[in-house]
């Protein structure tokens, strides 16, 4: 029979073949590949030259860079998916902590003189004149690191507390499972989201509930769980009580965050200023706009725009290119992506969006039935849960369901510490899929082999006349010797 794999004629393996070659989990590899050719498309459509020239960018600039972030992110996949050894990928994931803690203290402290503001807060830092925005790293980085201290404390192999206990017998203690988890677990979690807090509120409640789930999903103590949660909404209480009571001088970002949640007072000042212009116009006069009108005006725009472009795509949308809220929104293609999706290919496009990051979460739980270590279910589950998790906040905040948060959308908006981050993560998802199909398929192997050897040895008895059958064994089958009688 002719290879249906081979071209006719030619001899040459066809293209189909080199996707059956493809090993790990094949649609993530479509959705990824999609994402990535959606954003391409979509960050060329959405440069309009009025943002761009505010940066002082052209369009083709910001395309450009998307695309060799694009180019960078597939070679990080392909990478990690290359990985022959899950061992490798526990071993980065156990200096997750080091790394963000690392960070944080670069930027709580500004080490080095690498701290930068971005839009009021401190959030990235600046090497070899990139800006890293240290928060997209820390949330991989902690997926990770919680995937490998589960895995660690439930096979106790943490080194560190029977070291120091046979050192000194007063760190005894150490070795007790409440002291290893409070060291290992609870407190990196408790100092990330401490030290994400003064950054980003946002950042710090999202990255602080995907590690609250990973906690639970891993079989923590519950009253332990909570009682870390309850720690941390104190701290976050302190906080919020000093900054009212310093006049917002202690962490300006909550009174930013606090502005994001009451725009309720932004657009009461737009509503009364249009009573008083309206009042003076019929009266003749010329009205003039107060600073507190600009500033409340400033910033509904871009949500407000933002609604606009949804509303204005309907179903089908406008078509590729006809976009206009992308010349009132700076930066649309990065914050507010989803709204320049629905805005030109309609309800039908964004539908198509979610249901490509919806596919994720689903088939993580695939993958995660596959693998048979805590270290790959947890890692599996955790990637799944921030990259689905992070989609639907973005797309909640274009569609005006929750407060503003400058959460992007993975693999699709403009961004190089994002975009980079989450090919790490589906890079790890890849492999660890890749390397729990291998492992399976050579159970499956096994067991076929030693089933033929089983059919092949029945085979051979029979053959031989030594086989019985089961009524012979019990001496319950007829006699079938001829009578010599």
């Amino acid at each position: 029979m002719m290879d249906v794999n081979t071209d006719t004629g030619t001899g040459r393996r066809s293209v189909w073949s080199f996707f059956d070659n493809v090993k790990g989990d094949k649609v993530i590899w479509m959705i990824v590949l999609l994402l990535i050719i959606i954003s391409l498309i979509t960050i060329f459509g959405s440069a309009s030259s009025l943002a761009s020239a505010e940066d002082g960018v052209s369009r083709l600039d910001i395309f450009l860079t998307q695309f060799k972030f694009a180019c960078g992110g597939i070679l990080l996949i392909i990478g990690l998916y290359n990985f022959r050894n899950i061992y490798l990928i526990k071993a980065g994931a156990s200096i997750g902590f080091l790394v963000s803690l690392g960070l944080l203290l670069c930027l709580i402290f500004d080490i080095g003189g690498l701290a930068i503001t971005v839009n009021g807060a401190t959030r990235a830092l600046m090497i070899a004149g990139q800006q890293i925005y240290i928060f997209e790293i820390i949330k991989v980085a902690m997926v990770m690191y919680l995937a490998w201290a589960i895995d660690a404390y439930k096979a106790d192999s943490f080194r560190l507390p029977k070291a120091l206990a046979i050192l000194s017998p007063r760190l005894a203690f150490l070795e007790k499972p409440f002291a290893k988890r409070m060291i290992y677990i609870y407190l990196p979690v408790i100092l990330t989201a401490v030290g994400m807090f003064k950054g980003g509120i946002s950042s710090t409640l999202f990255t602080g509930l995907i590690m609250f789930v990973i906690l639970f999903l891993g079989g923590m103590p519950k009253k332990e769980i909570f009682g870390a949660l309850a720690v941390g909404i104190s701290i976050i209480g302190l906080f919020v009580g000093l900054h009212f009571a310093t006049e917002g001088k202690f962490v300006p970002r909550i009174g930013v965050a606090i502005d994001r949640l009451t725009l309720y007072q932004e657009y009461r000042t737009i509503e009364d200023e249009n009573k008083v212009a309206a009042i003076e116009e019929s009266r003749g006069e010329t009205h003039t706009w107060s600073d507190e009108y600009r500033r409340a005006m400033d910033r509904i725009r871009q949500p407000e725009s933002a609604k606009l472009a949804i509303k204005e795509g309907g179903l089908i949308g406008k078509g590729p290119g006809n976009s206009t809220q992308k010349y009132s929104v700076f930066a649309i293609f990065s914050d507010y992506i989803y709204s320049f999706i629905v805005e030109e290919y309609g309800l039908i496009g964004g539908v198509i969006i979610m249901i490509l990051y919806l596919s994720i979460l689903a088939r993580g739980c695939m993958i995660v039935r596959l693998c048979d270590t805590c270290f790959a279910k947890i890692a599996v589950a955790g990637l799944c849960l921030l990259i689905t998790g992070q989609a639907f906040m973005h797309i909640m905040v274009n569609v005006n369901i929750g407060p503003l948060t400058g959460q992007t959308l993975p693999l699709i908006s403009h961004g190089s510490s994002s975009f980079l981050c989450f090919s790490v993560a589906f890079g790890v998802l890849l492999s660890i899929s890749r390397l729990a199909r291998k492992k399976l398929d050579a159970q499956i192997a096994q067991v076929q082999a030693e089933e033929a050897d089983d059919r092949s040895l029945e085979d051979g008895n029979l053959e031989d006349g030594t086989a019985e059958t089961d009524e012979q064994e019990n001496g319950n089958s007829p006699d079938l010797r001829p009578d010599w009688k």
